[in-house]
């Protein structure tokens, strides 16, 4: 049996555009029901959803049957989650908080076994078909997808060096943490936020360097992916089910 290519990964270093969704209801029927939708790619939040271990599992477990690609976020550049996340398959991570070039370099090497980092090595996981996958330790560092994400002004103003470090696969702005370093807590969208994302997102993308974003207006979302940006979330599973309950229950009160 072989490792798998990461469709993602092959689609964002092609210059393709992503569209993809934030998943955080922290439930396997929930990923479920978006799974088939269509996305490019899911993020598996651990960050800022109730996810653990056993639940990203499930969900990984879903995500595997279609064809989108499950990145996971975990809480933080924890070298142990990391090894226990990708040893579950998780096909791509996205590290919270990169602040600097010694942070990203950090993220890359939990990725990596030995020499190149410090990933811990067991020869029987999901993620290599429980021992099945033959070339699973010669490919996986190829196929694995290591995004930082950068949320202040301070890791925006470094981005350029922090996405040009060696495994970085793609950088991904933070709107929100970016508009509360900027004193806008609360507004993603202001101008000066978007200001400071782009001038940092264009010599990204002039040296090929991937760069990614959530926002959740779909036509700004995909007026970014014109723009060069290589995969843009457009939505969250929460945020469709609040502002779904919310206009049938507001379409209901207009009818009475």
């Amino acid at each position: 049996m072989q490792l798998p290519s990461n469709p993602f990964l092959d689609a964002i270093r092609n210059g393709t555009p992503q569209i993809g969704l934030w998943v955080s209801l922290a439930n396997n029927f929930a990923a479920d029901v978006v799974a088939d939708a269509g996305f490019d790619w899911v993020l598996v939040d651990m960050e800022h959803s109730p996810n653990e271990l056993t639940t990203v599992l499930s969900q990984l477990q879903v995500f595997a049957a279609s064809d989108t690609t499950a990145i996971v976020r975990p809480q933080w550049n924890d070298p142990v989650l990391v090894k226990r996340l990708l040893d579950v398959g998780a096909e791509g991570l996205l590290f919270p908080m990169v602040q600097s070039v010694e942070e990203a370099d950090a993220a890359v090497a939990a990725t990596r076994y030995p020499p190149r980092g410090i990933r811990g090595v067991s020869g029987t996981t999901r993620a290599n078909r429980f021992g099945r996958v033959s070339d699973y330790f010669s490919r996986v560092e190829d196929e694995t997808a290591v995004l930082v994400q950068v949320e202040t002004r301070e890791a925006v103003e470094a981005a350029s060096q922090i996405g040009a470090r060696d495994g970085v696969d793609g950088v991904f702005f933070g709107p929100a943490d970016i508009s509360a370093s900027l004193g806008h807590l609360g507004q993603p969208m202001h101008p000066e936020t978007w200001e400071l994302i782009r001038s940092a997102a264009k010599p990204l993308m002039e040296k090929g360097i991937p760069v990614g974003t959530l926002v959740l207006d779909p036509a700004f979302a995909r007026q970014l992916l014109g723009e060069g940006f290589r995969f843009v979330a457009c939505g969250s599973d929460l945020a469709l089910l609040a502002r779904g309950a919310d206009a049938l229950r507001n379409a209901m009160r207009e009818e009475t």
